[in-house]
C-alpha cells in the first residue's frame, strides 16, 4: 500500500516537473497560469492532467483540437516514479526519502532542460541549495537533542562545495567545456552531499559522459563538433551515488588498503 502510494505520488510529481520543463527555461511561473493546450491555448481540465492516463486514453492527442503531444510528458512521469519507486525500495518511507525524492526530481528537471536548452538554470541550483540547507541543519539539530550531534558535516560539506565548485571551475578554464551551471550544480552537490560523494560524483560522471558520448559518436546520433551537455551525466552519477555511494566508496578503501 505505501509503496502504491508512492508511485502516485511520483507521478503526480512528475507531471508538475513537465511544467517546470517547460516554464523554467523562459522564466515563466511554474505555478500560473493553468497549464493549457500549446496549440489552441485552451485551459486544461483535471481530466486532461491524470499522468501517463491522460496521455494513453486521449492518444497523446489533445481532445479540443487534435494536436499531439510529445510522449515524453509521460516519459518524464514514469521516470520519475521508476526513480522514486528504487528509492523507496533501497531507504524505505523515512525522512532521508524524501530529501533524495525531492534532489531527483531536480536533478530530472535539470537533465531535460540541460538536454534541450544546454543551460543549468541557477533556479534549480538555488532550490537544491535551500533545501540541502535546511535539511542538514534540521539533521544536525536531531542529533544534537540526541547528544551526539558533531560538525563533521560542516567541514565534510564546505570541503565537497569547495571540490565541487574548484575542480569543475578548472576543467572549464582548462577545456572550456563545462558551462557555469555545471560549475555551480557540482558545487551545490558537494555542499549537501559531502566531499567523498562529489569525488565519486566526479568520476562517474566523466566515466558515464565518456561511455554515452562514444555510443552516441558510433551510432551518428551526434559528430565530432556537436556539444552533448554535461549535466544528464552529473545526474545520473549522483543517482548512483545516492543509491550505492557508500558501498561503492567502502569497496575501493577496501581493495586499495
Amino acid at each position: 500500500m505505501t509503496l502504491f502510494f508512492v508511485c502516485i505520488t511520483a507521478l503526480l510529481v512528475g507531471s508538475f516537473l513537465n511544467v517546470c520543463i517547460y516554464r523554467i527555461p523562459k522564466n515563466k511561473s511554474i505555478v500560473a497560469p493553468p497549464s493549457s493546450c500549446g496549440s489552441c491555448d485552451t485551459r486544461l481540465g483535471a481530466l486532461d492532467l491524470v499522468p501517463v492516463l491522460s496521455y494513453v486514453f486521449s492518444k497523446g492527442m489533445c481532445r479540443h483540437c487534435g494536436a499531439k503531444y510529445s510522449p515524453r510528458y509521460m516519459i518524464v512521469e514514469l521516470l520519475n516514479a521508476a526513480l522514486w519507486t528504487i528509492l523507496y525500495l533501497e531507504l524505505g518511507l523515512t525522512v532521508i526519502f524524501v530529501f533524495y525524492a525531492f534532489i531527483t526530481s531536480v536533478l530530472v528537471v535539470i537533465t531535460f532542460i540541460d538536454f534541450d536548452f544546454k543551460i543549468i538554470p541557477d533556479r534549480l541550483n538555488v532550490s537544491l541549495l535551500v533545501v540541502g540547507i535546511i535539511f542538514n541543519l534540521l539533521l544536525f539539530w536531531f542529533t544534537c537533542a540526541q547528544s551526539t550531534g558533531r560538525f563533521d558535516f560542516i567541514i565534510d560539506g564546505f570541503i565537497g562545495f569547495l571540490i565541487g565548485g574548484l575542480l569543475f571551475l578548472a576543467i572549464a578554464v582548462v577545456t572550456g567545456a563545462m558551462g557555469g551551471g555545471d560549475i555551480k550544480l557540482m558545487a551545490v552537490l558537494g555542499l549537501i552531499l559531502g566531499w567523498q560523494s562529489i569525488l565519486l560524483i566526479t568520476l562517474l560522471s566523466f566515466v558515464i559522459g565518456a561511455v554515452i558520448s562514444l555510443i552516441l559518436l558510433i551510432t551518428k546520433i551526434k559528430g565530432r563538433k556537436d556539444e552533448i551537455p554535461f549535466g544528464p551525466f552529473i545526474a545520473l552519477a549522483t543517482y548512483i551515488t545516492i543509491l550505492f555511494g557508500q558501498e561503492i566508496i567502502n569497496y575501493y578503501l577496501l581493495t586499495m588498503f
